[in-house]
């Protein structure tokens, strides 16, 4: 017995050593970051978050088999965490129970039931990665990159934990020191087997493979604090600081642009890994490296060399190489003693290349997708706030669109003269606000700037204030005195100019008394309803599919049999994914008598980007197939008659393929409200309406 207690306590205390020291050293070097403020709020939210994504693996079960299998290890582990406690026990007393539970048969069964569920799901995973072993050095496969050869230790270590658990208690079996009955199944087989053995040597074998499963318990436990499975350990932290409730749309922080306060150590944005914040810091320690953001990134997926994963593994790199300094000793103003960083590889061009850094459109595929709540979008945004402000190194053709939007008021520079003019087509007079909003007008109608200055985008705009006049719906829209939201400047990285234009808005809604906005671009309604209030502006703000399919509900807008055929609704990023707003378009679609609707295999929460987010409208794709051709491509292969949007970006970036595809006398592009508007009143011709 003591030979037992001397070499389990020496087993562990070794172990906790090995294992304590490295979890204070990550703890200090993430702790290094800078502060990130408002991650502890809303508890509530993150302990239902750390309920239905930790404890109920919510995101792994997206993919079922291997999600199921991933379940029941984790769901296994936890529940065997009572026979760790047994086992320790088991070195001072052989009929030790753990407190308050006893040596119930339920507990028995369950403690079986999860053995024998792990080792089937290490048999899945081994399966999985037999399977997928040829492909693994493909860029196709979503394991392209990743350290794949840990994966087989991890594997060999917990099947031994289960296999020394099993063992030393089926040995107990025939020694007579096993608690539990029949319902504890699996021991009692492997003590059947261990039975021709006689007691002498089961009594042996019972405390061999008993120090055997605490001390690969214990080997586990050092192994995972010093690889990618420490997101065993740093998951359940991470999703709980994650912004809640969803991990997607505004960009999480909001610096200080006030130039008053700048002085020269002023940092904007990311440039080297200190100016990350502790909780970008931890999501570089949490990546499992498991891929499935780089399976759903539209940038990589077209040949672009952007893989949310490889950005992620790569700054985690450069973390544990930067370590030494960070953790070195400060100087007098605080500041590391190499010089702030200055002798430190930067994270652009050093760490990441600049074509990594432009490719992203901000989509939040990876974040969607991610299992582990990385918020890859944001980090990636504060290193574009870097190189756009302290470097001004950003693409050519992004600093026509900045200037354009300084300078007019709108990405393509055309003014604010031109706002006005898509009412000319209209057949009745649509107030513009030069004062106060009037106390009748119930809501201001945000066009935005391509809803105001596109030609094709234009059409979508008539439709929509056709719907709202058709309605009933008082609405007015600001003409010359709307200007762009400033998203596309805050997405490529330009804060500075985003929180301009914001604050100038602001100011100007403020002083009209606007209370209710009604937005038709989802960039635009992400910015004024997720984003403004950050800086003051807090609106009530609908999407038109909204307030549409809010119509239709209740009977204001009664759709009728002036449309007929298939439509393929394609989800905006902005709208879906960051806004989850999924249902109503569809909705409107429904309730039109003559639409027959047809998804795209991938929708909703993973629908593919039209390639315009992220400020990439604005520049040039000449690396890989455009983004806009693959998700067309899709549509394309539904059969539909129509493609439908709710985006202006997406019916520019979709008419412009199907128009490549040389599709445009077969295939229509409409925003929603045109399909509504042509089933009402077809006052759209099908030529017309193609634009």
């Amino acid at each position: 017995m003591l030979v037992r207690i001397v070499i389990g306590g020496l087993l562990t205390v070794a172990a906790f050593a090995i294992a304590g020291r490295r979890l204070w050293y990550l703890f200090r070097l993430i702790r290094s970051g800078r502060p990130d403020a408002g991650r502890f709020r809303d508890i509530p939210q993150r302990a239902w978050a750390e309920l239905a994504e930790v404890i109920g693996q919510r995101k792994l079960f997206k993919r079922t088999v291997p999600g199921i299998a991933h379940a029941f290890t984790f769901w296994g582990f936890t529940l065997l965490m009572f026979t760790i406690l047994e086992a320790y026990g088991d070195l001072f007393d052989k009929h030790f129970a753990v407190p308050l539970i006893g040596h119930t048969a339920v507990l028995g069964f369950l403690e079986d039931f999860f053995a024998v569920a792990v080792l089937v799901a290490l048999i899945v995973f081994t399966v999985i990665r037999l399977v997928s072993s040829p492909a693994r050095r493909e860029r196709r496969s979503r394991f392209y990159g990743s350290h794949t050869g840990a994966a087989w230790l991890t594997l060999l270590m917990i099947a031994l934990v289960i296999v020394t658990l099993l063992g030393y208690r089926g040995a107990q079996t025939n020694t007579g020191d096993f608690p539990y009955g029949w319902w504890a199944f699996a021991s009692h087989l492997v003590g059947r087997a261990l039975h021709p053995l006689g007691t002498g040597v089961n009594s042996v074998l019972e405390t061999v493979l008993l120090l055997a499963n605490i001390a690969v318990i214990m080997g586990f436990l050092v192994f995972v604090v010093h690889s990618k499975h420490l997101h065993i350990i740093a998951a359940p932290i991470n999703v709980a600081t994650s912004r809640r409730p969803r991990a997607l749309g505004p960009l999480y922080s909001t610096p200080n642009m006030d130039m008053e306060n700048v002085d020269e150590n002023t940092v904007f944005g990311a440039g080297h890994i200190e100016d990350l914040s502790w909780k970008q810091l931890l999501d570089l320690a949490t990546c499992t490296e498991c891929g499935r953001c780089q399976d759903a990134c539209p940038a990589w997926n077209t040949g672009k060399p952007l893989s949310p994963k490889l950005v992620i593994m790569s700054l985690r790199d450069n973390l544990f190489s930067a370590g030494p300094r960070l953790l070195g000793a400060k100087g007098a103003n605080g500041s590391n003693a190499d010089g702030d960083g200055n002798n430190a590889p930067t994270l652009v061009p050093e760490t990441i290349t600049p074509d990594v850094l432009w490719s992203c459109l901000t989509c939040g595929a990876c974040v969607e997708q991610c299992p582990v709540d990385i918020e890859h979008v944001d980090t990636i945004v504060d290193m574009r706030r870097y190189e756009v402000l302290m470097e001004s190194r950003f693409p050519s053709e992004a600093g026509l669109m900045l200037r354009n939007i300084e300078n007019q008021g709108d990405p393509w520079g055309l003014g604010g003269a031109k706002r006005t003019e898509w009412t000319a087509g209209l057949d009745f007079e649509i107030p513009v606000v030069t004062g106060a909003i009037p106390d009748d007008i119930e809501y201001l109608y945000w066009v935005g700037c391509a809803g105001a200055l596109d030609e094709r985008a234009r059409k979508a705009t008539q439709a929509t204030a056709r719907m709202l006049h058709d309605a009933g719906v008082t609405f007015a829209i600001l003409g010359p005195k709307e200007s762009c939201t400033g998203d596309p400047a805050r997405r490529i990285g330009n804060e500075y100019l985003y929180q301009e234009q914001a604050k100038a808005n602001i100011a100007t809604m403020q002083e009209a008394g606007v209370r209710k906005i009604v937005a038709s671009c989802p960039h635009c309604f992400n910015s004024i309803a997720r984003e403004y209030p950050a800086l003051g502006g807090n609106f009530e703000v609908l999407h038109h599919s909204q307030l549409l399919s809010r119509l239709v509900a209740e009977g204001k807008l009664s759709p009728g049999n002036g449309f007929a055929g298939s439509v393929t609704y394609h989800d905006p990023c902005y709208l879906g994914r960051h806004n989850r707003v999924f249902d109503e378009p569809r909705a409107v679609l429904s309730a039109i008598p003559g639409v027959s609707q047809i998804e795209m295999h991938r929708h909703r929460e993973k629908s593919f980007c039209c390639g315009a987010g992220g400020a990439r409208m604005w520049m040039e794709e000449n690396i890989g197939t455009r983004v806009n051709v693959a998700r067309t491509d899709e549509a394309l292969g539904t059969g539909a008659d129509v493609v439908s949007t709710a985006c202006p970006y997406c019916y520019v970036m979709i008419d412009d393929a199907v128009k490549a595809a040389g599709r445009e006398d077969d295939v229509r592009v409409l925003d929603l409200a045109q399909v509504l508007d042509e089933s009402i009143g077809a006052r759209v011709s099908p030529t017309e309406t193609r634009g």
